[in-house]
């Protein structure tokens, strides 16, 4: 989508790739594998786990502000799976707020964090594969911005479209309760909190 990546000094930036293997979950599903495992790394790696907040499908929040990313693509029989997370400083981005470890007076270097989601990624593999994609949904919503928020879906099919978050479909799909009470699944895009748009969402 022609976003740039940040790569300030002593940020992480990483990738690996899953192979599909038939039996798999669906592919896409990884997303919400991957936002579980880097705020379980973050937890693991600063032992300030209740600081970081899951947004849909998977950016980490430290209140309402970006910390990490994530980008998916498939290639073939793989999934590539990209991670940011601004450990010493973040970018200023025109349409959300973000921030960074550092700014958070967190300690925290980069290789310790790589470490960490060394350590931890292929036990949620196993988790995505064994127990399916119901115990990955139930561990994102218990670590999730509340059932309530205001959202704006920012991009894709329903862009524009507002209402509060009602949490997931079983296979990871975005629950969107409109203020006539209509509720919209929303697939794929990405979603803005209603703090990213000053509180102007439903208004």
């Amino acid at each position: 989508m022609g976003r740039k990546w940040f790569d300030g000094s002593g940020n992480f930036m990483g990738s690996t790739a899953v192979y599909i293997e038939p039996s798999d979950p669906p592919a896409h599903t990884l997303a919400l594998v991957t936002g579980c495992a880097v705020r379980a790394a973050l937890a693991l790696a600063t032992h300030n786990g209740a600081k970081f907040v899951i947004k849909w499908p998977n950016d980490i929040l430290i209140g309402n502000a970006k910390l990490a990313g994530i980008l998916l693509e498939r290639v073939g029989v793989h999934l590539i799976i990209g991670v940011g997370v601004n450990i010493a400083s973040a970018p200023a981005l025109p349409d959300r707020k973000t921030t960074s470890l550092s700014a958070q007076n967190i300690t925290l270097s980069r290789n310790d964090f790589a470490d960490a989601l060394t350590e931890i990624w292929p036990d949620y593999i196993a988790k995505w594969r064994n127990a399916g994609v119901a115990a990955i949904v139930e561990e994102w919503l218990s670590f999730a911005h509340p059932v309530g928020t205001k959202l704006q879906v920012a991009e894709g099919e329903y862009a524009g479209l507002t209402g509060e978050f009602d949490g997931l479909e079983n296979d990871g799909a975005l629950r969107l309760r409109q203020s006539n009470g209509t509720q919209m699944i929303i697939h794929a895009g990405d979603v803005a909190l209603g703090t990213d748009l000053h509180d102007e969402i439903g208004e």
